[in-house]
């Protein structure tokens, strides 16, 4: 088996969904995802070998995207919204 790296299969990456801005929270629902599927499948060779199929198929794609937005809504919340959006600036 060709296992991903520990630092990989963390399942919040930095500990925290706290972030300073809306971008930063959005590149982290992105990371969570990955680390989400990494954790489900740690073995390299088979996510590879997967992402050929997956890559190309509309619904596949979609389906992640809604988990990265699914991600990123909970960031938010943990986020109370970004300050009560971008007040805190």
């Amino acid at each position: 088996m060709n296992r991903l790296p520990e630092s990989e299969l963390v399942l919040i990456p930095g500990g925290t969904l706290i972030t300073n801005t809306p971008e930063e929270g959005r590149a982290l629902a992105m990371l969570i995802a990955r680390h989400t599927i990494h954790n489900m499948q740690p073995d390299m060779d088979v996510l590879q070998c997967g992402r050929k199929m997956y890559s190309v198929n509309p619904d596949s794609l979609i389906a992640a995207s809604q988990v990265v937005a699914t991600e990123f809504q909970t960031i938010a919340i943990a986020n109370n919204y970004w300050r009560q959006n971008y007040y805190y600036r």
